[in-house]
């Protein structure tokens, strides 16, 4: 695991959980940890509620939102804020993250919009971050988010992401998979993009599918498997930052929990094998810097 290791609210390879799985029975040996958008589950009572009460006593939990909207002109929703807190308290949730993007004005928008790459948006969005984390009281990730159109552009994406995370002083959820849809749409390098981030400030990452709508034009949709260049650009994420927890998105079009689970232990799979490279390359630097203190004992 990275040097932050003690900051990482999960291990292993971890499952959206989603209502239609109700019914389901997952065990702790098929996946590690497990995900909501407590939106959909706060105040929930009855057999959902029992359903999801179930499985926060079973497995470790994080939370993903879908309505903070963090970059919407309207006023911050701190009664959300406050409700979200609530429910993390009550399940014992280890990580609240959200998407650096906004989805509200007066009114909701049912998509996820682009936040302006400007400084002025920067600003606005990392003191919106640091409110949420003061009544939280706790560190939260933004998420790296797919978008189709940069309005009012002043600076990279990549720039931008960094300048929010830094003013904000809050940690990254990495999504892999839209580096790869982004790269493609806005034609710009994955791999650079991706070593260019805070890796000590990403807390867990998300795979997840897309819809090809033509070579040049990818849609973020969590509604298909993860393709064979997602796999190879989460490959470089753990050759860059160690095998941090990985958890599937699967949000249409959901298989059954089998084929789920096989896409779950593919991401286990990765992870083992960043795990016997990092330690076959701890231990090459080892000998390395035993033969050349041996070799400088020679010289003395």
């Amino acid at each position: 695991m990275p040097e932050h290791s003690q900051t990482i609210p999960v291990r292993g390879a971890g499952l959206g959980l989603r209502r239609s799985m109700i019914g389901e029975t997952l065990l702790p040996q098929q996946v590690d940890f497990l995900e909501v958008a407590p939106e959909n589950w706060i105040g929930v009572g009855g057999r959902l509620g029992r359903w999801l009460r179930e499985h926060t006593e079973r497995f470790p939990f994080v939370t993903h939102g879908l309505s903070l909207s963090i970059g919407s002109p309207a006023p911050l929703d701190e009664a959300l804020v406050k409700s979200i807190k609530r429910f993390i308290g009550e399940h014992n949730i280890r990580c609240y993250s959200e998407h650096l993007s906004y989805c509200s004005d007066h009114g909701h928008l049912y998509d996820l919009l682009p936040i302006p790459f400007t400084e002025e948006a920067v600003h606005y969005v990392a003191g919106r971050i640091r409110r949420v984390q003061d009544i939280l009281e706790q560190r939260i990730a933004m998420e790296n988010v797919s978008y189709y159109a940069a309005p009012g552009q002043e600076l990279s994406e990549l720039e931008f992401i960094n300048a929010v995370l830094g003013e904000a002083d809050c940690d990254l959820l990495l999504d892999v998979n839209n580096i790869y849809v982004n790269a493609i749409n806005h034609r710009y390098n994955a791999e650079a993009f991706l070593f260019g981030l805070p890796g000590e400030r990403i807390r867990y990452i998300h795979v997840a599918g897309h819809f090809d709508e033509a070579d040049d034009l990818k849609v973020d949709t969590h509604g298909a498997p993860v393709i064979d260049p997602v796999w190879q650009l989460l490959e470089k994420a753990y050759g860059a930052f160690g095998p941090l927890p990985t958890l599937l998105e699967r949000d249409f079009n959901i298989p059954p929990l089998p084929e789920l689970l096989e896409e779950v232990q593919r991401i286990r799979d990765h992870q083992a094998a960043a795990e016997i490279d990092t330690a076959a390359n701890t231990e090459a630097g080892t000998e390395t810097g035993s033969e050349t203190a041996e070799g400088l004992a020679h010289v003395r």
